[in-house]
């Protein structure tokens, strides 16, 4: 009788299947309950992370994720954000491990001190996580690690972790957690955007605009002094990009098809050949032919820009330029660079710097039509660069004409009404602080070490040309009050404190539409 051969079954390696355990956070810490007597000399892990995915997001994709972390992890430390809101997470399970902490739980304490988190989903789910980091306002805030699961995939392709999504098996989950062990925190500027726009008298007509999840309306908590003058006050931030004209359209219009018809984009591929057709029946590539009465930004508006301690200036925009775009990150609609690489002659003759992602500055680009954005595909392609800014101010112009244009930030656009009143619509960015994320070796986004690093919420208050004070310690616009006077109302206080806990509109996020 021969000899039976058996198949050699492959060993799994207790110290890859050890790195794993490593990162998970038990279930006393996740369900807010006192230390088991059996963890009093457990080993705490190197590296516990917290995961939250949005399902919706990726073409589907993040529902299989879901299952794939919560099969590698422990499954209560893996968040469906079309379950369970971010912030409602963070804050019950933060303040349960400062509770622990205040206990002498060295378990608990090494955890908050070690957490990273990744957020799966496209730009604004990332951004969504970002705001709600900002608002919590934490001294020392979890570096988040973004996963690409969206169209352009900007935020995580300029950390270094692609703007592909990824796979959804177990393999390609482990790889990811590993590359997230290693990558290192980066500090991210943070932009604060205040807007006001004309309303009616009617308390209906308050909110006239759908805006996005990275802006809100602070009608129902500030006093009614805000709208004295008509107007009613937008907040909100972004970490990416805000741009106006063109390049907004066009994704307006893709944002409008996906929701009204979903099941023509169920992958990346499908959702960028669906945005280039838009882009072509717009006419954006011949607009002297079908596109002749679309308004450049001279007709729309007026640009004002400021450096560090100095007054506005306004920026002075060729005639031809339909979209403008402010950069804070070198990632632009799938990982482009707009503002590319000045040449060394360029830089000293306009006073131009290299683009860091923490050195409060903002790049501002221009451009005319579509093919000009096909130059970016091109070595060392790039669009108009106008400037390099701290602050900027958009004051539209009140004409009939201009009943509307269109706005989008860190990848969500939004029709946006100028209504024809005598207080226009004004649109200000300033810097509010930073947000720490994870960043990879391949990450294309720079620090500059000469910059000082400011901590999330960190208020950059402002003059503006009318004399007022733009505070955003408060976050609020008008003249600045006296410390006495601030001191002697309670439920003033009270709604400011509101207002700036919501910076990122972090607590008004729907979380069905975040993509």
């Amino acid at each position: 009788m021969g000899d039976v051969k058996h198949e050699k079954k492959p060993r799994k390696s207790r110290g890859s299947s050890r790195r794993y355990e490593m990162m998970r956070i038990p279930d006393y810490i996740l369900h807010g309950q006192s230390c088991p007597p059996n963890f009093d000399t457990a080993t705490p892990p190197d590296w516990p992370i917290l995961v939250f995915v949005n399902s919706k997001s990726g073409g589907q994709l993040g529902g299989a994720i879901i299952n794939s972390f919560r099969t590698v992890l422990n499954p209560n430390q893996v968040y469906d954000l079309a379950e369970e809101k971010p912030e409602e997470v963070l804050h019950r399970l933060l303040g349960h491990l400062e509770k622990l902490k205040e206990d002498g739980d060295a378990f608990a304490t090494h955890v908050r001190t070690h957490m990273r988190i990744i957020v799966a989903g496209g730009d604004g789910t990332a951004g969504w996580l970002l705001g709600i980091q900002g608002d919590m306002k934490l001294e020392h805030p979890p570096p988040i690690a973004t996963m690409p699961l969206g169209t352009g995939n900007n935020l995580p392709y300029s950390f270094g972790w692609g703007k592909k999504n990824p796979g959804t098996d177990v393999r390609a989950v482990k790889k990811f957690l590993r590359e997230v062990v290693r990558a290192n925190p980066l500090h991210v500027d943070s932009w604060h955007v205040t807007m006001k726009m004309a309303v009616g008298k009617n308390p209906d007509e308050l909110e006239p605009v759908k805006v996005p999840h990275s802006l809100h309306s602070f009608k129902r908590i500030v006093d009614s002094t805000e709208h004295e003058d008509g107007r009613i006050t937008f907040r909100g931030g972004f970490w990416n990009y805000f741009s106006i004209g063109m390049d907004a359209e066009v994704a307006y219009a893709f944002h409008s098809e996906r929701q009204n018809h979903p099941e023509k984009f169920k992958n990346q591929f499908t959702n960028q050949t669906q945005y280039a057709k838009l882009t072509c029946a717009q006419g954006w590539f011949c607009v002297p032919c079908f596109r002749p009465n679309s308004r450049n930004i001279n007709q729309l508006a007026k640009i004002k820009i400021a450096k560090k301690g100095e007054a506005w200036q306004e920026l002075h925009i060729s005639r031809s330029v339909r979209s403008i775009v402010v950069l804070n990150l070198p990632s632009f609609s799938g990982g482009l660079n707009p503002w590319g690489t000045p040449s060394t002659h360029k830089s000293k003759d306009r006073g131009l710097t290299a683009p860091f992602v923490d050195d409060g500055l903002l790049e501002v680009v221009g451009f005319r039509d579509a093919w000009q954005g096909c130059c970016l595909f091109a070595p060392n392609g790039h669009g108009v660069r106008l400037a390099q800014t701290h602050r900027l101010r958009i004051e539209f112009h009140p004409k009939k004409e201009n009943d509307h244009t269109y706005m989008r930030m860190d990848g969500e656009p939004w029709m946006q009404p100028l209504p024809d009143s005598p207080k226009p619509t004004v649109l200000e960015i300033t810097q509010l602080g930073q947000s720490l994320v994870l960043a990879t070796r391949k990450s294309i986004a720079k620090a500059d070490s000469k910059s000082p690093t400011l901590h999330p919420g960190d208020e950059v208050g402002v003059h503006n040309t009318d004399g007022e004070h733009w505070d955003e310690d408060r976050m609020r616009t008008g003249p600045r009050r006296s410390s006495s006077s601030s001191s002697s109302s309670s439920s003033s206080d009270s709604d400011y404190s509101e207002i700036n806990r919501k910076f990122g509109a972090a607590n008004t996020f729907k979380r069905s539409d975040v993509q």
